[in-house]
């Protein structure tokens, strides 16, 4: 593997995790005595117990606050005094209930409570301004209805909670693109968010409305004795990467740590993996590890061949939910057609097997020097009932408009020296992207278009 691909099968984006800005970690000691003031970004984590009132002191500049790792249990009633505040951390922490204190940052639109001791979140106790909520791995069972009040909601991330509805307001939330709820007690999905015009990336695996459906594909069983391990390739939020050796042949292995991502469990992942079955666009997955001496699950992978690259970077801040590319960035008109031919049909295979991605990115595909695609990073895929009519045809028209986000990230960095092809793939684009869901197209039906359009 090269070294802009180091581990395709654990992508994995820090942004819904932690700080989506690199931040070099402050003393207080340096925060008391008045050496940081005018700084726009803070990082402390020194097992703080309480919320150090000097931060108030830095409300004129102050836009990006990460108190993660951290013993917080609470949060001052005047923080509302960091007037500038966008964004706010609070992940790895002790807090017990959502502290509402934090409507009162009027600018803040970015929130992060992932893996704390949550049970309650009072009503009201967003900013309007909102468009990035992190809640993963808490002990949340409701949602307030007054979330639908806040129409600029982007991300949602409710991953390992113990929530088994939504409530109907979030229908509201017309602008809602992504939605994690994965590793929670649903028993079904409401109606209205079937229907949600930009809903576009939806992860429910491990729910006990999917709990019956399982792989259908049995894999070869690699014994952890049989894989000589060398050096680490790259390490996600589900799991590590190591080149091997097995049978005289180089593979990737991937050792699943079983802790809750923001995109669910590792376990349905390993799931996933396993049921996707072969197609030239996909990773082909070797094997199952057994007898790994710390119990742990991993699957062999065919090693990626180091002259493949991602074809595009993660979303930042800015973009909220569109992936980023260098800039610069141009793609040949014929390898925009390669690569959405080749992402197509390996959709098209996997819904035909009641299989969504649910993080279909460009920064979760690899490309070669010749265009050709790879789909990676099964950390989000959900099983769904393919004989449930209203809920299969929805949830593949939502892959559908991810597809379309893909049309419209590569023409709009393709040239034109081919016009009517250029005018065509923005047609095909404003199908799958309409707010009618049941309006757009089949992944049969995209395969047609691009097979005509070549």
């Amino acid at each position: 593997m090269g070294a802009k691909v180091e581990c395709p099968h654990i992508t994995f984006n820090a942004l819904t995790q932690t700080s989506p800005y690199p931040m070099a970690i402050h003393t207080r000691e340096d925060l008391k005595e008045g050496k940081l003031k005018g700084i726009s970004r803070l990082k402390l984590s020194c097992n703080l117990e309480e919320f150090p009132t000097e931060i108030l002191t830095l409300a004129d500049t102050l836009e990006i606050l990460d108190l993660s790792g951290n013993k917080l249990k609470s949060l001052p009633a005047d923080i509302s005094r960091l007037t500038k505040l966008k964004i706010a951390f609070f992940s790895d922490n002790l807090f017990t209930a959502y502290p509402t204190e934090l409507a009162g940052c009027k600018q803040l639109s970015m929130i992060g409570f992932k893996a704390n001791k949550i049970t309650i979140i009072p009503e009201n106790a967003f900013t309007p301004a909102l468009r990035w909520l992190i809640l993963t791995d808490n002990c949340i069972s409701e949602i307030p209805a007054s979330l639908g009040d806040c129409p600029l909601l982007q991300k949602l991330m409710l991953a390992g909670n113990q929530l088994s509805s939504l409530p109907s307001s979030l229908a509201n939330c017309t602008n809602l693109e992504l939605l994690r709820i994965s590793a929670n007690q649903f028993e079904s999905l409401p109606d209205w968010l079937l229907t949600m015009p930009r809903l576009t990336w939806l992860a429910f695996a491990g729910n006990p409305l999917n709990a019956h459906l399982r792989p259908q594909h049995s894999l070869p069983e690699i014994t952890w004795s049989s894989l000589v391990i060398a050096e680490q390739l790259g390490e996600g939020a589900s799991g590590i990467i190591s080149r091997a050796q097995w049978q005289q042949e180089e593979v990737a292995v991937k050792v699943f740590k079983g802790a809750i991502t923001s995109d669910g469990l590792p376990a349905d992942e390993m799931k996933a993996c396993m049921a996707i079955g072969q197609h030239p666009n996909l990773i082909n997955v070797i094997g199952k590890v057994i007898d790994h001496p710390e119990d742990k699950e991993g699957l062999v992978f065919t090693i990626i061949p180091a002259h493949f690259r991602n074809l595009g970077g993660p979303p930042n801040f800015e973009t909220c939910t569109r992936d980023t590319f260098p800039e610069g960035t141009l793609f040949s008109m014929q390898d925009c057609i390669c690569i959405l031919q080749g992402m197509a049909s390996v959709l098209h295979h996997l819904h035909q097997q009641g299989i969504v991605h649910a993080d279909f990115y460009a920064h979760n595909i690899l490309i070669d020097t010749t265009g050709f695609p790879l789909l990676s990073d099964f950390g989000a895929a959900n099983f769904y009932d393919t004989n449930d009519k209203q809920l299969s045809e929805a949830i593949e028209r939502m892959e559908i408009r991810a597809f379309g986000c893909l049309i419209d990230d590569l023409t709009a960095r393709t040239d034109i020296q081919e016009p009517n092809t250029l005018k065509l793939l923005n047609r095909l684009k404003t199908m799958c992207m309409q707010e009618e869901v049941l309006q757009r197209p089949t992944f049969k039906q995209v395969i047609d278009e691009l097979v005509a359009l070549s």
